[in-house]
């Protein structure tokens, strides 16, 4: 992955039609938006393009439109995005996305003006990554900017397949961001560097584990996940979350960790029920879980045994929930590592997903380094893997 993209900054943008993919899909209820942070998020490299006279023409996926879909219009982000710009932001309304409307929108544009176009699903050729739309989409424009980092793991057409008809391609200030801090996370970090991964599935880890191994010196393992590395130690883990299929993986990581010297911490202890339900928990005195009983959340000891890796470490990436953070009574772990990280003094990075809706919720996303707007681009990312929306982006 190469991480030494042009920059807004580093183009000329006075005049000229600047195509900006965004990332504005957002939660909605009744029609009306439920988190704007992807909205601010985006002001930014929005605001500059406006402010050096570029004609700024954004454009945006939502849910999984596979056409046309009034449900799915982003006919509200534009309103919003009005306000927070305090600037009328054009919404150009059409199902072709680049049809009649979007053409005519574009051409009475002036000088730091602002549109937006319809939903880029509403186009099936989106997903399929298809010339006919990539080349409708550049040709009303003469820079693009991809600010979505949530969608550059997708080679569709208005992330990468643009680029092939624009000639000048560069990033926003939301993917610089996240090319610094997640690549000199990987690359170059200050040391010791810990990874802790959660979650329920291992599979959806298997190469970032892999990945991380060569390049971290403590890695903290907990969630569901977890119990497939325990069960391949030979601990009991009762009706716990286990992924059969993956138990020799589980044993090959493991003797990766202690060949290349890595720390390798599994939980210690569980809080459990007998049950899949917000009910209080029992605490184990060990990592085997009894018979009927599942392991929902990390126990204390486990708690208090990770704090201390996290205090020593001076980078810290985390991926994925301790335990079922969404019920109240299982999300004391993840709590634990959040206010650990917060805490810590070292350059802390949220991978995105749900460990970053995890922090924010506990209260402690303000207090962290940086925390990612993609949850499956994070995770590619921290897999090594090239992400075509930024691969395709024009070096410096």
């Amino acid at each position: 992955m190469g991480f030494n993209k042009k920059t807004v900054e580093d183009i000329e943008v006075t005049g000229r039609r600047v195509l900006v993919r965004c990332d504005f899909n957002v939660p909605m209820k009744d029609g009306a938006i439920t988190d704007e942070s992807r909205l601010t998020g985006a002001l930014p490299t929005i605001k500059y393009l406006m402010g050096k006279g570029g004609k700024v023409i954004l454009c945006s996926h939502m849910g999984k439109a596979k056409g046309p879909d009034p449900k799915l219009t982003l006919a509200p982000v534009a309103a919003r995005l009005g306000v927070l710009l305090g600037k009328d932001v054009i919404f150009a309304a059409d199902p072709e996305v680049v049809g009649p409307n979007a053409r005519a929108a574009v051409e009475a544009m002036k000088e730091g003006d602002v549109i937006l176009l319809e939903n880029t699903r509403f186009r099936p050729e989106e997903g399929k990554n298809e010339d006919g739309f990539s080349r409708d989409l550049a040709s009303i424009a003469d820079i693009f900017v991809n600010d979505a980092f949530g969608s550059a793991h997708r080679a569709h057409c208005s992330t990468s397949g643009v680029t092939k008809y624009v000639s000048t391609s560069v990033c926003g200030y939301l993917i610089q961001k996240e090319l610094k801090f997640l690549g000199e996370a990987l690359e170059n970090p200050s040391r010791p560097f810990c990874a802790i991964l959660g979650g329920a599935k291992v599979i959806d880890k298997i190469a970032v584990i892999d990945n991380l191994l060569n390049k971290v010196d403590t890695l903290i393992i907990g969630g569901g996940m977890a119990f497939t590395f325990l069960k391949a130690r030979g601990y009991d883990i009762g009706s716990s979350l286990l992924d059969e299929g993956r138990i020799d993986y589980a044993h090959e990581m493991l003797e990766k960790a202690d060949r290349l010297g890595v720390r390798l911490w599994l939980p210690l202890d569980h809080r459990v029920s007998a049950e899949y339900a917000d009910v209080e928990g029992h605490v184990t005195g060990s990592a085997n879980v009894p018979e009927g009983y599942m392991g929902l959340d990390i126990g204390p000891l486990s708690e208090e045994v990770f704090t201390e890796a996290i205090k020593e470490a001076k980078t810290i990436i985390w991926n994925g929930p301790m335990g079922v953070a969404e019920f109240k009574n299982f999300e004391s772990g993840t709590r634990a590592i959040a206010r650990a990280m917060a805490e810590s003094g070292a350059v802390t990075i949220i991978g995105g997903g749900d460990s970053a809706a995890a922090v924010n919720s506990l209260g402690f996303g303000h207090r962290m380094t940086h925390v990612s707007t993609g949850g499956g681009a994070s995770l590619e990312f921290l897999e090594g893997k090239e992400l075509p929306g930024i691969a395709a982006l024009n070096d410096k």
